[in-house]
């Protein structure tokens, strides 16, 4: 209850801690794994700086273009004039330079709806030809068939058929000659379709044929390149050119309601971009001043066809007065009457004024627009006035009234006719000096460094990328090594740890060694000399070692209230060092003066033997057989005070021969005649082996690998220990090495010892 209370505290103690704790082992796991992070950072800032280096650059043209507002089609309408003239929004001029209309027109203007590429070597052919500054085209450095610089392809015309149109065709370039009908060079080429050639021609000639595919006609006006240069051609239709040509153009208004527009485009080609740019912003022009013809070409047409119809009434009007005033030689208009008659004339020809602008507004807007509404309104206050006079009219004599209308009538079509023929004169000024309401304030220019790729933005982020994926993959690794890594991991759960025995680089170069002699070597000197090898005998000052040697004094202890004077050894899995700390604990033992006497009880897979280079045909498993006595199973090793058994030949029947009482009583006597007796055992989670050695052995100890075997590995190998009622006394830490994370834990101590050597 005590042990459990202890280890409570100790949980108790590791969660207020815990925050230091964890954040002190994500920085020793960095550390650890500091050359991912570092591999993984300098990898992508590699990979960043190639990518903008040899991607294709991008290039801006931009230009400006001035919207001014608007003068009306109808001049002289007053306020109602400056009502209907509406001025066009930004949004909807911007929505006019990308339409097709004015996109449509470019495309066909400039040929975009061809693309001709030289075909580059991967990655780098490109990036050569960029950097090509020669007039002839460049030498091939590896492929002929690859442009490598200086390379031209222009088409005057090319018209492909339906079954050929968005296909990537490979024109392939032939010998050059001089040209027979001028002083140009001309080349040969054939266009293909991937295997299939579709027909020969010669740059500067017309060609129209016809091929399987359909009827082609082409004209090549320039073609610059070595001979088997390839380059893919391909003709796209009209709206996937437009579509394209919108995607790289980027329209805005500059600030709020200043009418100017900025117009960017983006490219590969610095010169090709500038063009297409300067294209749109002048067929964006040239349309508007289409459209302002447009429109008063519509009204000049009204204006004309309502002059006959006025002229007509006219006639009627002053051969209905003459024929009355023939008839009625003494009426005359009076003074007041001729007031009321010019009044009613400039009302009625205002009505009819109008009356020409509502057919106009008709064509244009519902009746519900702002401009419609106004027009009404002013025409119902005209028919009010109109009334008043009326009834003013109604008042005069007969005679007088009908001189007065039929006056009326003359001269509101004399108005009305002249004001149509000054207006259709004025159409035909306006009609002569139409500029549109659009002006290009800044024409297209091209930055003279690309947009794209931003180097330093791509550098930039590709360190920090690179920075996150290695740190990212150092956490993973850090999470998927779930090995004991530091004794305070056992120590937390109650696990008494009674050394710490650190990873030797010599002794791996000795387990190698011996390795090759056991398992390929055939000279049997060299066997030996690989075999004869043993850390603590031979580099006695090595880390590793001087551990043994505080195991030594900590197993002294362990053993003052042990039974006997026996030592097992054991593990939870194979491969974790029992037989190296076996083996050299008996060297530091020896080397002390005590009287040492190791077995090797791993009937199955035991190899010690061939680390004192003894003979493995007369052991244990010959002894408890009963062919061989203790003293021809026991061998002297060249270590003094040091003897060993080996395992002997491999039983059929392990396990039943460690149970046999001939065992106990080998280690009873071996009790009686050493000062310790060491028992090298299997692993517990492998076989059952150990537990039955651990009912005779006073004190038994684990061997633990650092990063191999788990914290619950270990607690599990302890209570497979316990169910047979065999006491373990703690563990050996072993191969622990030199991380950050391992040395984490005991403050900045870790568990390497301090090199202390001797004066020289």
């Amino acid at each position: 209850m005590q042990q459990m209370n202890e280890k409570g505290q100790k949980g108790n103690t590791n969660i207020q801690a815990s925050d230091e704790i964890d954040l002190g082992r994500l920085f020793a796991t960095l550390f650890d794994f500091k050359w991912w992070v570092v591999g993984c950072t300098a990898g992508a800032a590699i990979l960043g700086l190639a990518y903008g280096t040899l991607s294709t650059p991008v290039y801006q043209a931009d230009a400006l273009v001035q919207i001014e507002s608007k003068s009306s089609s109808f001049p002289g309408l007053g306020e109602l004039g400056e009502m209907f003239d509406q001025p066009s929004t930004a949004a909807t001029e911007v929505e006019i330079i990308r339409s097709r209309m004015v996109l449509g027109s470019v495309v066909e203007n400039l040929r975009l709806d061809i693309s001709v590429t030289p075909n580059y070597f991967p990655i780098i052919g490109e990036w050569s030809a960029r950097r090509y500054r020669g007039d002839e085209p460049n030498s091939a450095w590896l492929f002929t068939s690859y442009a490598w610089g200086g390379e031209r392809l222009e088409f005057a015309e090319l018209r492909l058929p339906n079954s050929l149109r968005g296909e990537a065709l490979t024109l392939i370039a032939g010998e050059r000659h001089a040209g027979e009908t001028n002083s140009n060079n001309q080349t040969n080429f054939s266009l293909w379709l991937e295997d299939e050639k579709i027909l020969d021609g010669i740059s500067g000639e017309n060609i129209d044929t016809q091929t399987p595919f359909g009827r082609v006609v082409m004209r090549v006006s320039d073609l610059h390149a070595r001979a088997n240069t390839e380059f893919t051609v391909s003709q796209r239709s009209t709206l996937r050119a437009i579509n394209s040509l919108r995607e790289v153009i980027a329209v805005s208004e500059r600030g709020r309601q200043t009418g100017i527009l900025d117009l960017k485009m983006t490219g590969t080609h610095r010169q090709k971009t500038q063009e297409a740019l300067n294209a749109v912003a002048n067929e964006y022009l040239m349309q508007n001043i289409r459209r302002n013809a447009a429109e008063i070409e519509r009204s000049q047409e009204f204006i004309e066809a309502q002059i006959p119809r006025v002229q007509e009434e006219l006639q009627l009007a002053e051969n209905a007065l003459n024929s009355y005033r023939m008839q009625n030689e003494s009426v005359d208009i009076e003074f007041d009457t001729q007031r009321v008659l010019q009044q009613m004339v400039e009302i009625d020809r205002q009505l009819a004024e109008l009356e020409v602008q509502e057919i106009e507004l008709s064509r244009l807007y519902t009746t519900n627009h702002p401009s419609y509404r106004a027009l009404n309104q002013q025409r119902e206050r005209l028919q009010e006035d109109r009334e008043v006079l009326r009834s003013e009219v109604g008042e005069l004599p007969e005679a007088q009234q009908q001189v007065l209308r039929l006056t009326r009538d003359v001269e509101v079509s004399q108005q009305v006719y002249l004001q149509l023929l000054n207006r259709n004169q004025e159409m035909n000024i306006l009609r002569a000096g139409t500029v549109g309401n659009v002006r290009i304030i800044d024409e297209a220019t091209v930055a003279p460094n690309s947009v794209a790729p931003r180097k330093a933005l791509i550098l930039a982020l590709s360190i920090i990328l690179g920075g996150m994926i290695g740190v990212g993959i150092a956490f993973v690794l850090g999470f998927l090594r779930r090995g004991i890594e530091t004794p305070k991991e056992l120590e937390d759960v109650g696990i008494s740890v009674y050394a710490s025995v650190p990873l030797s680089e010599q002794q791996l170069k000795i387990e190698e060694k011996i390795k090759q002699s056991v398992r390929r070597s055939r000279n049997k000197a060299q066997k030996q000399k690989f075999n004869t090898l043993l850390l603590a005998r031979d580099n006695p000052e090595d880390n590793a070692v001087e551990a043994l040697r505080g195991l030594r004094t900590s197993l002294h202890f362990a053993m003052l209230e042990a039974k006997n004077k026996i030592v097992m050894i054991s593990g939870p899995s194979p491969e974790v060092g029992k037989t190296f700390v076996t083996a050299n604990l008996a060297v530091v033992l020896a080397q002390a003066g005590m009287k040492v006497l190791i077995i090797d009880a791993d009937l199955r897979r035991g190899y010690l033997h061939t680390t004192f280079n003894l003979s493995n045909e007369s052991g244990l498993s010959d002894l408890l057989a009963g062919r061989v006595n203790k003293e021809s199973a026991i061998n002297s090793t060249n270590v003094e005070h040091l003897d060993f058994m080996a395992r002997g030949t491999v039983p059929p029947n392990p396990s039943e021969l460690l149970m046999h009482k001939s065992f106990s009583e080998l280690l009873d006597w071996a009790n009686d005649n050493y000062d310790i007796v060491l028992v090298d055992t299997p692993p517990i989670l492998a076989v059952t082996d150990p537990a039955i050695v651990g009912r005779y052995t006073g004190t038994n100890l684990i061997v633990a690998r650092f990063m191999k075997n788990q914290v619950k590995e270990v607690e599990y190998t302890i209570e497979r220990f316990e169910k047979s009622g065999i006491e373990v006394k703690g563990v050996i830490l072993n191969g622990i090495e030199r991380t950050a994370r391992s040395s984490y834990g005991y403050g900045s101590y870790g568990y390497y010892s301090y090199g202390y050597e001797s004066a020289k």
